[in-house]
């Protein structure tokens, strides 16, 4: 299997379809990526009734009068997320989301798409990977950002007493948004690797920097998916667009990386064939000696 992309819209769609459905267009006609995902969230469910009715901490950014009602005008219905996987459908994508709790895992579930995906602030939600481990068939997708080493095995192991590790695809991932080069921290796929190869299904990379030139090293280290946020404008109002990518930059991402894979081969014989022109044109051979010449 090639290296994967997954187109992050999240809550860029703005809490409208027609976005959401533009965003899912664009990723697959004119970008070519792989996946695109969004979110679903039981907000109830989620917060606290003090965290629902405080004010958003950036106001600026806000789509409601307190977080909870912020949150609600960004949320898609199960029926609006059934409308997003055929739109999915019908432009050659596939479609995914995250889950944030319980419920939404459940509802998610019954759509059943090829992937869910956990975000790294429920990877401890052992309620909620649950349901995943037991009533979802399809690959699940787990950040490890905000992570110790020790809650990773925590993870892996509850996936493994499951007999679902087999379908887990960890990411590498620093929660941030933008997250600083120095703090991106691409040895941390090499350390995954090392430490869950043959336990999980695979190794992935998630990235909320700016530019696309830590995706290539990850790949070139090994992660076999790519995650990045994707949006229609940086400049809306919203927490995630700054550290997402817009249209052009998704569309080299994607061409960037499935040629760099390309590149990364050995040679499958000792002299390719675009070699063996250049070869007998250009390459230096001792030359015979002539009689003339040996008895001069």
């Amino acid at each position: 299997m090639g290296v994967k992309i997954i187109a992050e819209v999240g809550c860029n769609h703005k809490g409208e379809m027609d976005i959401a459905k533009e965003h899912i267009r664009i990723a697959a006609v004119y970008a070519k990526a792989d996946v695109v995902k969004f979110q679903k969230r039981n907000n109830r469910e989620l917060l606290t009734e003090e965290q629902y009715n405080a004010p958003h901490p950036n106001p600026r950014n806000s789509y409601g009068d307190t977080y909870g009602a912020h949150r609600e005008f960004l949320e898609f219905s199960v029926d609006q997320h059934g409308e997003l996987m055929e739109e999915c459908e019908r432009n050659g994508i596939e479609y995914s989301t995250s889950v944030w709790d319980t419920t939404s895992a459940r509802e998610m579930a019954t759509l059943k798409p090829k992937l869910l995906k956990v975000p790294s602030a429920c990877n401890l939600h052992f309620e909620m990977l649950d349901v995943l481990a037991n009533g979802y068939d399809g690959e699940i997708h787990l950040s490890l950002g905000m992570t110790t080493h020790d809650e990773e095995e925590k993870i892996v192991s509850f996936f493994e007493e499951r007999k679902r590790a087999n379908d887990l695809i960890i990411y590498s991932c620093t929660s941030g948004y933008p997250v600083e080069f120095q703090d991106i921290c691409l040895g941390e796929i090499t350390r995954l690797k090392n430490s869950f190869d043959g336990r999980v299904k695979g190794v992935a990379f998630s990235g909320h920097h700016l530019g696309i030139a830590a995706d290539i090293a990850a790949l070139t280290l090994g992660a076999s998916w790519v995650e990045r946020h994707f949006t229609l404008d940086r400049t809306w109002k919203g927490t995630d667009h700054a550290a997402s990518l817009e249209p052009d930059g998704l569309r080299r991402l994607c061409r960037d990386l499935r040629n760099v894979e390309k590149a990364l081969g050995c040679k499958a014989e000792e002299i390719l064939p675009v070699e063996k022109v250049q070869r007998d044109k250009l390459k230096w051979r001792e030359r015979p000696v002539s009689a003339t010449t040996a008895t001069a």
